[in-house]
């Protein structure tokens, strides 16, 4: 969003005015550091002619429930995504060439059986990678 400020504005005002109902959930960030100080004026930050000013919108917190009353709802499954299909699509592409390899041999030259090995390796040093963490 593009913002106009006045060099006399305080960084409470800019939070005010852009993001009303929602100033504790705002961090403003100029040059790498955060502006904490909401009654700082932006003239002090020596802001330029189109200066970028980052800004973080943090989720609301939550408010904490009653003793008696349930808690708050477990959060919903993630969705499945297409990059989540993507490791086990190719896990059961290869097992179907494995099998194709060993039914036909005659059909896979060296060359072929070896770039399957090779696939196959990386195949699975991507898995490791990718559940390793």
């Amino acid at each position: 969003r593009l913002a106009r400020v006045r060099p006399g504005d305080t960084v409470g005002a800019l939070k005010r005015t852009y993001f009303p109902g929602q100033e504790q959930q705002v961090r403003l960030i100029y040059q790498g550091q955060l502006l904490r100080d909401d009654t700082q004026i932006l003239a002090g930050l020596h802001l330029g002619h189109l200066s970028v000013l980052h800004c973080h919108l943090s989720p609301p917190s939550v408010a904490p429930t009653a003793p008696g009353s349930p808690g708050p709802r477990s959060p919903a499954p993630a969705a499945l995504g297409v990059g989540s299909l993507a490791l086990p699509l190719f896990v059961l592409l290869l097992a179907l060439l494995w099998y194709l390899q060993l039914q036909h041999r005659h059909v896979f030259t060296a060359t072929a059986t070896t770039c399957l090995a090779g696939l196959t390796l990386l195949v699975t040093f991507v898995a490791f990678a990718m559940y390793r963490r």
